[in-house]
């Protein structure tokens, strides 16, 4: 699949007078079977898309929440392929799912067959967060040819002609990183963000979707109408870790995108 294809990713977080959702869970927390049950959940609720982390000891761009929760997984034995085995499972509820990685485990895997593995299992399009697009192509080439879209990010920091080359290697959509920072649930978004998003979506006609420090319905009030889909991840992975049911957030979090 060339980056001008439009994809079944493409079309399901494109807003259309709403906002989309799109929930972050780590493959392998609180268990597997609950990281999936969760996932379907998702999906069932309404969820656009539903994005699954591969635990990793090193992560580049998670915040605390996430780095334990990736920790418990790995110390449950949640590996690379079994991560897959998650995906696969959500992704049999229907709706697209997409895998964020690092670049060591991706690495291991091996990029060829790891693209294979993720077209086999449904994934629908793949993040990492720790490759330049520069030196994306053995990485990018194997999923597109199998696929899969490959969806790199845009930040604060970067300056517009910089957004314009990463949207022209995106496929799926453009990952807009809303903080100068890790991911973690925040109780104002940046006062600049508008502006932002402005940016993103000027460099690109593919959907844009913000993340990082997105955890309230006030939140995705205001990104309507400015982003086409929200990322929510450490809020519900808190929810996890206390014990509560993340279900109950993601459906004020719909309604919200409404």
């Amino acid at each position: 699949m060339s980056v001008t294809e439009r994809s079944r990713l493409e079309a399901a977080v494109r807003a259309a007078d709403d906002l989309k959702l799109i929930p972050y869970l780590m493959a392998g927390f609180p268990s597997r079977a609950e990281s999936i049950a969760h996932g379907r959940a998702y999906a069932r609720a309404g969820a656009a898309a539903i994005e699954v982390g591969v635990p990793h000891s090193d992560p580049l761009a998670d915040g605390p929440v996430i780095q334990r929760a990736g920790q418990a997984a790995l110390e449950g034995g949640m590996t690379t392929a079994g991560a897959l085995e998650v995906a696969a499972a959500i992704a049999d509820e229907g709706a697209p799912v997409v895998l964020m990685t690092c670049m060591n485990p991706l690495l291991a895997h091996g990029p060829t067959r790891f693209a294979v593995d993720c077209a086999q299992a449904g994934v629908s399009g793949v993040i990492v967060p720790d490759l330049p697009v520069e030196e994306s192509d053995p990485v990018a080439d194997p999923l597109r040819a199998a696929g899969v879209d490959t969806i790199f990010l845009v930040a604060p920091t970067s300056p517009d002609s910089r957004m314009h080359t990463i949207a022209e290697h995106s496929s799926g959509f453009v990952y807009c990183v809303t903080v100068a920072g890790v991911t973690g649930a925040r109780d104002r978004l940046p006062a600049r963000l508008e502006e932002l998003l402005a940016r993103a979506r000027a460099a690109t006609t593919l959907p844009v979707a913000a993340g990082f420090g997105i955890s309230q319905p006030e939140h995705l009030r205001r990104l309507r109408g400015r982003a086409d889909a929200a990322v929510v991840g450490s809020a519900l992975v808190d929810r996890q870790q206390r014990g509560e049911d993340p279900l109950e957030l993601v459906e004020e979090l719909l309604h919200a995108c409404r």
